[in-house]
């Protein structure tokens, strides 16, 4: 499997800022872009799965909903949280 629990732990201590804070939101966007990443690597792959595809499009869905929720509530922390992983915002 591509993620386990190490890898997650790693991600919810850089981002959530302890292993344990898994519900924070900068911790949630890290995942899932770390999911996303990997569903669009598989993808290029494999062009022709449309099960994967339609997972990636509600993972970025979901990451959009998440990061429009942090830009409302501290602009701050999003601007550092889009800097940090890379996205194009």
């Amino acid at each position: 499997m591509y993620i386990n629990s190490e890898k997650k732990k790693e991600i919810f201590a850089k981002h959530g800022g302890s292993e344990t804070n898994t519900g924070s939101t900068e911790a949630q966007v890290a995942l899932f872009t770390f999911r996303i990443a990997h569903l669009t690597e598989h993808l290029k792959k494999n062009r022709k799965d449309y099960g994967t595809q339609r997972a990636l499009q509600l993972l970025v869905g979901k990451r959009r909903s998440l990061l429009d929720y942090l830009k409302r509530k501290d602009i701050e922390k999003y601007r550092a949280l889009v800097k940090e992983l890379g996205l194009r915002r």
